[in-house]
């Protein structure tokens, strides 16, 4: 059977929303596969991020499967991809992979990257042919929502004016760029804002930002009912970056409060070890566990001195 790889489209959405709850619901074996992610949406919320990077996989006129594809300047990450499972073991995955290897060329990503199932050799090995290889287990940790705090010199970028927030944007790319050369959360910042995902939180040192993270809330993102989810956060590398990162946990939570969610979730890469202890001290429980898989094979930004939160899923 012929396999028609190609861009999204929006009327794709809904099937490649069920698809996605269909496979992962089907491969974890929960009773109702339907039931998988909830009120989250991550279709719907990275194709309006960017839908240059969405590919749709088609047989005969019919919908079965898809990817989605982030680049965060010099890096890059894909998922979800799902297939729907009565494609399984067909080649459907691979071909899907094959736009997302030239979205990476085109973007000039120099560090791609994935989370899978830590515990499936077939994840592991499909992702290994293309030149992933699996390093440090990364957990998506969640915590209740402490009452409302007063966190010093944080902001949220919402209620900023136009040339603020264009300050504030070229401020978190100079945080972002001590991790990682050429990391780079400017489209993400301003779609989150844009598409009503969320807000992003900005902590401020001498006036200048020291600190970031870009907050999804609520049904319908990535972050589901009740609950603000970190999607990314980091604080500049450096002497004080410890002590940014722990305001910066206190202004998201400060920030969930504000907002009236009772949960706040976020990912951290093991091999951040400092920055993965914060979070255990604070109280963050793992509900899900998987492995980072990079392109090359070396740490990017997964390091001990780097204060920073995501989880690539």
């Amino acid at each position: 059977m012929t396999t028609l790889v190609r861009p999204m489209r929006a009327d794709d959405l809904t099937e490649a929303d069920r698809i996605f709850r269909l496979a992962f619901g089907t491969f974890l074996g929960l009773p109702d596969p339907m039931q998988f992610a909830g009120d989250t949406d991550y279709v719907r919320t990275r194709w309006k991020i960017g839908s240059d990077g969405a590919f749709a996989a088609e047989q005969d006129g019919a919908l079965v499967g898809s990817v989605f594809v982030e680049c965060w300047g010099s890096v890059g990450f894909f998922g979800p991809l799902s297939v729907r499972p009565d494609r399984w073991s067909r080649g459907v995955a691979q071909q899907l992979l094959e736009p997302v290897m030239e979205h990476f060329a085109a973007a000039g990503v120099r560090h791609a990257g994935l989370f899978t199932f830590a515990q499936s050799a077939k994840h592991v090995g499909l992702y290994g042919k293309y030149g992933f290889h699996a390093r440090f287990l990364t957990i998506v940790g969640a915590k209740p929502v402490g009452a409302p705090t007063t966190a010093p010199n944080w902001v949220r970028a919402s209620i900023l004016d136009g040339p603020e927030r264009a300050q504030a944007w070229i401020e978190c790319r100079a945080v972002s760029e001590t991790l990682h050369a050429g990391l780079d959360l400017g489209h993400e910042l301003q779609a989150t804002l844009e598409h009503g995902l969320g807000d992003v939180v900005l902590v401020r040192d001498e006036g200048a930002v020291a600190a970031f993270a870009i907050c999804h809330v609520g049904a319908g993102t990535e972050a589901g009912a009740d609950t603000c989810y970190v999607k990314f956060g980091a604080a500049a590398c450096g002497e004080r970056a410890a002590e940014h990162f722990e305001v910066l946990l206190d202004a998201c939570e400060a920030f969930a409060a504000a907002v009236g969610v009772g949960t706040i979730v976020a990912g951290v890469n093991l091999a951040r070890e400092h920055a993965s202890a914060a979070l255990k001290a604070r109280g963050f429980r793992t509900i899900i566990q998987g492995v980072a898989m990079h392109r090359p094979n070396v740490a990017g930004y997964s390091r001990s001195d780097v204060y920073a939160l995501d989880d690539w899923r």
